[in-house]
């Protein structure tokens, strides 16, 4: 019997892709304007880099970015920057059509309801406490807590035992082939790919295809009628 839904978050539950995209733009246009001597253009294949590089967890792009650009370190570009990226995240951080609306209907339906993801617990938690949906959730597990990031099994292992429940018993709700479906699929959960963000093309398949959030709830009604 279906008793838990787990998300993934970034390009599942909200649109990560576009928000990061937008306010790291924003942040460089604010640090040029503050005396980064550089096209936005460079600046932004500078960082590009520096984040494919260092991966997007590290806590010092706009610092490596204003130090490769002008030799040094400069506090007052730096903390232009990151007060623009975050103003700008405030700003634009919103979850996708009917997130809210689907996860009270699984909430009405007594399911547990968990977010599996990769990143920092800190940043993890800020962006579900800005997206006014942390409070559906009985269990955020992340890779920074575990030690270990998807693909890997044993974080979905885990994420079944923070859980308390068989991988028969839980959906697996994410956008990623790759890193959400296969492996929470090798577990024994029930997998629901939404096709979201800009890994919405990858070849693969889940169990279940959805463009909208709210078609989850038909699944899961399917799934518990499949039961009876």
């Amino acid at each position: 019997m279906i008793k838990g839904i787990l998300f993934d978050l970034d390009d599942t539950l909200y649109n990560s892709s576009e928000f990061v995209s937008i306010a790291r733009r924003e942040a460089v246009k604010s640090m040029i304007d503050a005396g980064l001597n550089i096209s936005l253009d460079e600046a932004m294949e500078i960082l590009n880099k520096i984040i494919k590089d260092k991966g997007s967890n590290y806590g010092k792009h706009f610092d490596d970015l204003v130090k490769s650009v002008l030799g040094r370190y400069d506090p007052m570009i730096i903390a232009t920057g990151i007060i623009t990226y975050h103003n700008v995240k405030v700003a634009l951080l919103r979850p996708y059509p009917n997130t809210i609306k689907t996860l009270i209907e699984l909430k009405k339906m007594s399911l547990k309801l968990g977010v599996l993801t990769d990143g920092l617990t800190i940043k993890q938690w800020e962006k579900l406490i800005r997206l006014g949906i942390h409070t559906f959730f009985d269990e955020v597990i992340t890779s920074e807590e575990f030690g270990l990031g998807k693909p890997h099994l044993e974080f979905f292992k885990y994420g079944l035992k923070r859980f308390g429940l068989k991988g028969e018993e839980v959906i697996y709700v994410g956008d990623r082939i790759d890193r959400d479906i296969e492996p929470a699929k090798k577990v024994g959960m029930i997998t629901v790919r939404i096709l979201r963000g800009k890994y919405k093309n990858m070849e693969g398949k889940a169990d279940y295809t959805i463009k909208d959030l709210w078609e989850l709830i038909e699944i899961v009604k399917k799934l518990r009628e499949g039961e009876q």
